[in-house]
């Protein structure tokens, strides 16, 4: 009987200290916007800060970061990432950009990924942010077959929808052994401008006893404000204003949880190593 080829074991980037996936069960919680948010947080917050927009059919890092050129090539055919807001970019929106659809299966998915991966000079990186498509495909095996993981992170809102497609989230890491940093939820409430009531849209906590009983670190709660939006929109992150200002405040306090629970993971990984 022949045996199917071994899966190809993951080779880490040089120069790359940790990378982060940033993902959810379903599309629409936000997930780009916390993913963009962090990664300028995290810049701001004195690292040296890579982000790949790995969701191939619907590309929105190019929008929120506010760069739209097309990536220079550079020595050896390899890919020189746009640089914004002091962040390295890659996304497939750079190569083909407008309203014209992607249409391609899992074999070019993979190529992608790994060209987004391998081929790009991402430097020396202490964070590579890589904004997952939603969903539990084709996408996540390419990544996880790549290069070795330090964690992931899941956004849901806290409507019982969004949440029962988090848990797949969940589910989904445990099985290809990706440690999950933690959850966010996200549009967990907004403040009326007139009373000051808070309203919940999409009811309010459920993010966080999903991580209760996962037994999942909880790293906070994004307020559903226009700012956050409007800031997207016009490729100027929220988190630019900095720490001190109050729509950003929430986004650097996950920030600098994400940075503990990504540091313990990877010092934890590299003792693995060490031990074998």
């Amino acid at each position: 009987m022949a045996h199917s080829p071994a899966m190809p074991s993951p080779v880490a980037l040089p120069g790359v200290s940790k990378i982060v996936a940033i993902g959810s069960g379903k599309g629409g919680v936000g997930k780009t916007t916390v993913a963009v948010n962090l990664a300028v947080a995290l810049s701001r917050l004195g690292q040296r800060v890579g982000l790949i927009d790995a969701d191939i059919y619907g590309p929105n890092v190019p929008l929120m970061m506010g760069s739209t050129q097309q990536p220079r090539v550079g020595e050896d055919n390899r890919i020189i990432p746009n640089e914004t807001h002091g962040i390295k970019t890659i996304s497939i929106g750079y190569i083909s950009p407008g309203d014209k659809p992607l249409v391609m299966r899992g074999p070019m998915l993979h190529q992608i990924i790994r060209q987004f991966l391998q081929q790009v000079e991402w430097g020396e990186l202490d964070y590579l942010i890589v904004d997952l498509p939603p969903g539990t495909g084709d996408v996540v095996i390419s990544l996880v077959q790549t290069v070795p993981l330090t964690g992931a992170v899941v956004v849901s809102t806290p409507s019982d929808v969004s949440l029962l497609d988090a848990r797949k989230a969940l589910q989904m890491f445990a099985q290809v052994n990706v440690e999950v940093l933690g959850i966010v939820e996200n549009m967990s409430h907004f403040t009326c401008p007139h009373c000051h009531k808070e309203i919940d849209i999409f009811s309010r906590g459920g993010a966080e006893r999903t991580a209760q009983q996962f037994n999942i670190p909880f790293l906070g709660s994004i307020e559903l404000v226009p700012a956050i939006r409007e800031g997207g929109d016009r490729g100027l992150p929220v988190t630019l204003a900095g720490p001190k200002s109050p729509q950003a405040a929430e986004f650097y306090a996950i920030a600098e949880k994400l940075m503990v629970r990504a540091e313990a993971a990877a010092a934890a990984a590299t003792d693995v190593i060490e031990i074998s």
